[in-house]
C-alpha cells in the first residue's frame, strides 16, 4: 500500500465518522441516546460478521470507496431517525472493516500504518457532533474522497494480498487472540468506569479528542521503534493512574487518554498476527468487543476505593493480556 492510498484512507475515515455523527445528531431532536445506541450497536457489533464476508469475498479494491459513497448519500436523504441509524451504522461498519483489513494486509509486520488509519475517527466523530449543520458539506467532501480513493487504488501496484508469516496456522494462536480480545474489553470497561472530565466544555472536549487521536497515531510508530512490551509497560500503568485523577485534574485525564490510546493499534495488530489469514475478521473482532465493554463500563456506577480497584484491575488485565500475547507470538515466530 502506497503512502497516497494510506493518506486517502486516513481522510476517508475522518469524513465517514464525521458524516455518521452529523447524520445521527441532525436526524432527531429527541431520543438521541436511543438513536446513538442503535447506530453504535450496528457500527461496532457487526464488524466481525462483515470481516468474515470481506475475507471470503472482499479482494475487490472498490469496497471501501463504495462504502464511502453509501455513507455520503445518507447525508442527503430525508431519512427517519431509526432508518438513518441502521443505514449509516451498516455503512460505517463496511468501510471500517474493508479499509482496515486492507491496511493490515499491506502492513508488512509494522503497526505504524494501522495506527495512522484508526486515529482520525476520533476527530471525525467530534466534528460531526459539534457541527451537524455541516452534514451536506461533509457528505460532498466524502464523495470527492471516495473518488480520490478509487483512483489511488486503481493505480496502486501493491500486491493484492499480503499475509504476515504465511506459514503460521491461525488455529495455533486462536487462544492468544481471545486473550487479546479480553484486553480490549477490559480496557474499555476500565476507561468507561473512570470516565473523563470537562466534556461539556468545547475546548476541553476538543483537547481530549486530540489526545485520543495523537495516542492512536503514535501508538504503532512508538511500538515499532521501542517494542510493544516496553511501550505497554510504560503507557498502560501510567494511563490508569492519570485517568483516575481526571475528575480532579483535566490535564491528568487528557494525558491519561493519550497514553491509553497508544496501545489501541498495537492490540489490533497483535490480533491480526494471531489470525494472519483473516485480516477483516481480525479487525472486526476488536470493534465487536469494544462496544459491549464500553456499555458494561457505563452501567457500573462506583466511586472512591472501589472505583480505583476496578479501574486498576481492568487495566491490569489488559496489560497482562498484551504482554502475554506479545511473548506468545514472538515465540511462535521464532519456531
Amino acid at each position: 500500500m502506497t503512502k497516497r492510498v494510506l493518506t486517502a484512507n486516513f481522510a476517508a475515515h475522518l469524513l465517514v465518522d464525521a458524516v455518521c455523527a452529523a447524520v445521527i445528531v441532525g436526524s432527531s431532536a429527541s431520543g438521541l441516546a436511543a438513536i446513538f445506541f442503535v447506530y453504535n450497536t450496528l457500527a461496532f457489533s457487526t464488524q466481525c460478521l462483515v470481516g468474515l464476508l470481506t475475507d471470503r469475498f472482499g479482494h475487490c479494491k472498490t469496497i471501501a470507496p463504495l462504502a464511502c459513497l453509501w455513507v455520503a448519500l445518507c447525508a442527503f436523504l430525508p431519512l427517519q431517525p431509526i432508518a438513518a441509524a441502521v443505514l449509516i451504522g451498516l455503512g460505517n461498519s463496511l468501510f471500517h472493516v474493508s479499509a482496515g483489513s486492507e491496511v493490515l494486509k499491506h502492513s508488512e509486520g509494522k503497526a505504524t500504518p494501522l495506527g495512522l488509519f484508526v486515529a482520525p475517527g476520533a476527530l471525525g466523530v467530534f466534528a460531526g457532533k459539534a457541527f451537524p449543520e455541516l452534514r451536506p458539506v461533509l457528505g460532498g467532501l466524502l464523495i470527492l474522497c471516495a473518488v480520490w480513493l478509487l483512483i489511488e487504488k486503481r493505480f496502486d501496484k501493491s500486491p493484492p494480498y499480503h499475509i504476515y508469516n504465511k506459514d503460521r496456522q491461525s488455529r495455533e494462536l486462536l487462544p492468544t487472540a481471545l486473550i487479546l480480545l479480553l484486553a480490549v474489553m477490559t480496557r474499555a470497561i476500565g476507561g468507561a468506569i473512570a470516565g473523563s472530565s470537562g466534556q461539556a466544555v468545547l475546548w476541553k472536549s476538543l483537547l481530549i479528542v486530540f489526545c485520543v487521536f495523537a495516542g492512536k497515531s503514535l501508538g504503532g510508530l512508538i511500538s515499532d521503534r521501542i517494542g510493544i512490551r516496553r511501550m505497554t509497560l510504560i503507557s498502560i500503568p501510567m494511563s490508569a493512574i492519570l485517568i483516575l485523577f481526571a475528575e480532579k485534574s483535566f490535564a491528568s485525564g487528557a494525558v491519561g487518554q493519550f497514553l491509553l490510546n497508544l496501545s489501541m493499534p498495537v492490540t489490533l495488530f497483535l490480533i491480526y498476527q494471531c489470525l494472519p489469514n483473516a485480516p477483516g475478521f481480525s479487525f472486526g473482532l476488536a470493534a465487536s468487543v469494544l462496544w459491549p465493554g464500553t456499555l458494561i463500563g457505563n452501567y457500573i456506577s462506583v466511586s472512591g476505593e472501589i472505583q480505583v480497584i476496578l479501574v486498576l484491575l481492568c487495566f491490569g488485565i489488559g496489560l497482562f493480556s498484551i504482554l502475554f500475547a506479545e511473548r506468545k507470538i514472538s515465540h511462535e515466530k521464532s519456531n
